[in-house]
């Protein structure tokens, strides 16, 4: 049923696709959508405006005009449907590939080192932070990664490898632009992976609010791109932390699209 009221209204031409109003709508009503904030349904939006402060550009705004009536009940469906997708579990060893891999295999283990070159290894490069003393004989061939799996989709909130962990967050293109990702971010850090702008925001904030409560994180290190899309990030980490309750010092690396740090 169309009536006059509230609602509100998104400027394409100023809109960045950030992400940043996302996890400010409590009813689930805009997402980002063809790198665009949308409106999902007229019916879940409560023309209240909560989202207009998280807009870096300004692009959305409470006009009045016919629209159908906000729908309280379709929104607690939306946000219950919203909910279950967040928690569904990881696929079960059934569902993985036929080459036997499986993608939510929890994992840990160390960096691999050579004691021989440990003498010759440099510590640091100029201008960049010191490798931790522990990851200092590592081979710069190998990967610092030390746990499995790295999707923020796959990795359950209660995996022993975040427990008491110095948290790396970063942006999936981060590590294909950085080519000091190995030597400089990951080493010491638990590493999540995923993109703000094509994975859905609120599934992030519900993952991350329940790890932030359950897995006594230390610290946390955004590392995103310098594009207006990877800022979306800091929206999801900021709302996870009061839906958790919780205080981690945050710092954030921003990485050139030509792979410098900014």
């Amino acid at each position: 049923m169309k009536v006059t009221r509230k609602i509100i209204e998104i400027d394409e031409n100023l809109c960045d696709g950030c992400g940043q109003c996302v996890p400010d709508c409590a009813e689930g009503a805009l997402e980002i959508i063809d790198g665009k904030a949308r409106l999902v349904a007229e019916k879940y939006c409560d023309g209240l405006g909560a989202c207009l402060g998280a807009c870096p550009t300004g692009a959305l705004k409470v006009i009045e005009r016919q629209a159908d009536d906000f729908d309280e009940a379709a929104v607690e469906e939306l946000l219950a449907a919203k909910k279950v997708q967040a928690e569904a579990p990881a696929p079960a060893a059934a569902d993985t590939m036929a080459c036997g891999c499986a993608s939510s295999h929890i994992q840990s283990f160390g960096p691999a080192t050579s004691p021989c070159q440990a003498a010759n290894q440099p510590r640091s490069t100029a201008g960049a932070p010191a490798v931790p003393a522990a990851y200092a004989g590592a081979d710069p061939a190998q990967s610092a990664l030390t746990h499995w799996p790295i999707q923020i989709r796959l990795v359950p909130p209660e995996a022993p490898f975040l427990k008491g962990a110095d948290l790396l967050v970063a942006a999936d293109c981060v590590p294909v632009a950085h080519p000091a990702f190995n030597r400089e971010l990951l080493p010491g850090k638990t590493v999540l992976l995923g993109c703000p702008k094509f994975d859905d925001a609120e599934s992030y904030v519900a993952k991350f609010s329940e790890i932030f409560q359950v897995a006594g994180i230390k610290s946390i290190t955004m590392a995103i791109m310098e594009v207006p899309c990877c800022g979306s990030m800091r929206g999801i980490i900021q709302a996870a932390q009061q839906r958790a309750g919780t205080s981690i010092p945050v710092e954030e690396v921003v990485i050139g699209v030509r792979g410098n740090r900014l």
